[in-house]
């Protein structure tokens, strides 16, 4: 028993420090990404920076790309972890709604463990101005949405290669994240706050967006009250 007891805390230890590596090539990863360029940082800096081995560097990753979407993994992880929590009653878009909102409750202690959500930002920012990193971001979600369209099929009791809804309802759902995230990343509260309460803006107007008569409604603003209540007074007449 002393030697298991023993064993488990060293255990512990080692994953605690390997945890520590990992993250420490993350932010030096995004520092020298964010300040000097992606292309134009090469591997044996980022390792410089943290003063460990090449090895080491590709023990955790196995790019420069894979460490620049660390953070972006571990959100989406914890999205896909949430929505696979949501009751099974819930309609799937709510199911989807709540889950983002519930992630990014949680997530924003778990992302300022790693990086400041400055950071953070400039790293997204950094990602949407640079083309090899904006194809991987779309190849990326693309990978996204087919495990998220698998996963309401699943709930659902679909099968996803007969019945479009599951893809069509990822689809609407993800083209909401990621306007929400360009708008986010342009603006000037970089707080993780600020993301979700966008997020929860623009994800309760998507299904008036998509249900209501735009044009109606736009002749409905610009009538004047008198216009409006001139057919009533001639059926009272």
């Amino acid at each position: 028993m002393t030697d298991g007891q023993t064993v488990e805390p060293r255990a512990g230890l080692r994953e605690r420090k390997k945890q520590r590596t990992r993250d420490a090539l993350v932010r030096a990863s995004l520092e020298l990404f964010t300040t000097q360029g992606y292309e134009r940082t090469t591997v044996d800096e980022i390792v410089d920076a943290v003063e460990v081995s090449q090895r080491t560097f590709f023990r955790y990753f196995a790019s420069k790309e894979d460490a620049t979407f660390a953070v972006q993994e571990m959100v989406e992880s914890r999205f896909v972890e949430e929505l696979r929590r949501r009751p099974a009653d819930e309609a799937p878009f709510e199911a989807m709604r709540r889950a983002v909102l519930c992630a990014w409750s949680s997530i924003g202690e778990a992302i300022e463990e790693v990086v400041s959500v400055d950071l953070h930002m400039r790293t997204y920012q950094m990602i949407e101005s640079t083309p090899i990193l904006l194809a991987a971001h779309m190849r990326r979600g693309v990978t996204l949405e087919n495990q998220i369209a698998l996963l309401i099929a699943e709930r659902e009791g679909l099968d996803v290669d007969r019945d479009p809804r599951p893809r069509v309802a990822v689809a609407a759902f993800s083209g909401v994240m990621r306007v929400t995230g360009q708008l986010w990343g342009r603006g000037l509260d970089p707080s993780v706050e600020a993301l979700r309460d966008l997020t929860e803006e623009y994800l309760d107007q998507l299904v008036p967006a998509l249900a209501r008569d735009w044009r109606q409604e736009s002749r409905d603003r610009h009538q004047s009250p008198d216009q409006h209540q001139e057919p009533r007074d001639r059926r009272r007449a």
